[in-house]
This record gives structure tokens, sequence and C-alpha cells, in this order.
């Protein structure tokens, strides 16, 4: 059972996503909180939290100094962020401080539900709009030069030069389009096991720590 703490500064938001996310029979939302002080201490005082779905402004303690105290910890839980897309400084503060996964805030909740229990999985999740601004962001002349339409020959290239396979690249690929590993698994009717060999592979060969890293490495060339 995943035991999840909400994190948002908004009232109604806090109890609409406790109403929604409490329905799935994986989740138990044990607890709300406002700002990311808050949080901090609810996980002290509640040490079983293992997933914490972080709003990324709030006043007093704002997502990404909450992510930071949380990761402090002894025994840190998994952090899924929800941004919006404008939030630039913040997104990339809050890798800086070891979020797990950053979803935008106006996706569909089914789209929450499966983000936080890939999370749980120990899988890095990031939006797909979200992985191309921070492309953006870390090579701020390599989109812009791009041809519209143009970069995947390119990024396929870099891939085969790593010596990645079909099936390996195929996969950075998914990741890239912010897909979880039992979404990728689905799409090319192999195990979530299996995905997550590949993944493995891909990261021992691009020299990557995780799944963040691939869709940037992915998305900026």
């Amino acid at each position: 059972m995943i035991q999840l703490l909400i994190v948002d500064d908004d009232p109604f938001i806090r109890e609409s996503l406790k109403l929604i996310l409490d329905l799935d029979p994986e989740i138990q939302v044990i607890g709300t909180c406002g700002n990311g002080e808050e949080s901090f201490q609810f996980v002290k005082a509640h040490p079983e939290t293992n997933i914490v779905l972080m709003d990324i402004r709030m006043p007093v303690c704002d997502g990404v100094e909450g992510t930071r105290k949380l990761k402090g910890l002894d025994h840190p839980p998994q952090v899924l962020i929800l941004t919006t897309f404008d939030d630039d400084d913040y997104i990339v503060q809050a890798i800086r401080c070891g979020a797990n996964g950053y979803l935008l805030k106006n996706v569909p909740p089914a789209r929450i539900v499966s983000g936080i229990k890939s999370v749980a999985e120990g899988n890095h999740l990031i939006h797909p709009e979200i992985a191309r601004k921070l492309a953006g962001l870390l090579e701020p002349h390599s989109l812009d030069a791009r041809p519209a339409g143009g970069g995947d020959a390119a990024s396929d290239q870099a891939l085969a030069n790593a010596g990645l396979t079909p099936a390996e690249q195929e996969i950075v690929r998914h990741i890239a389009d912010g897909k979880s590993n039992k979404e990728i698994a689905g799409a090319m009717f192999l195990s979530e096991g299996t995905v997550k060999n590949y993944i493995s592979e891909i990261l021992g060969k691009l020299e990557l720590r995780d799944r963040t890293q691939i869709a940037i490495f992915y998305l900026k060339r």
C-alpha cells in the first residue's frame, strides 16, 4: 500500500486530490499539508510516508525547499512534484534537490495516479513537456537551432553511437515521451522486469544516473 502525503497551499486542491486518490485501492492518503515545512514535520512524525505529492509554488516553504528538507531525512520519501509549464527555475532547483518526478498540474487524475505508482516502484518520472523545456534550459541553443520536425535522426544516431540496440533506442524514445515502465512494457509487449533491465543497460551505456537524464540526453540532441 502506498502511504501518500499531499502538499498544496490551496485547501480545495488538497481535498480534491485526497478524494480522487483515496479511490485507488493501492493508495492511502495519510495526510495533507499546506507547505514544505509542514510536510517535513509530518514525515518526521510519520516515517511510514513513502510518497509525497508536492506542489512547487507555496508560501512559507515552497516545494523546492520542502524537497530539500525531506531528502535530508534518514529515510526520505519519494517526492513527486506538481508544477506548471512556466516554473523553469523551480523545476531545475527541484531536480538538484532530488525530486523523483515531475508532472504538470493540468494532467488528468488517472495520469497522477499512474505517476504516483511509477515513482513508488522506484522510477524517475518526467512529463514530456517538462523534459523538452529542461533540454532547452540546459542547452539554450540546441532546440532553437533545430529545424521544425527535426532532431530525431540526430538523437537516434547519438544512441546508436553509444552502442544502444534498436530495442534500447525505442525504450529511450518512450522515456522521452514521459511513459512509465508499465506503459513502455505494454507498448513493446515486454514485462516490466525486462524493461527495468533494459533501462539499467541504457544507463550504463550512456553513463547516466536516472530516467530524467535519459530523457534530457535524447531531447537535447
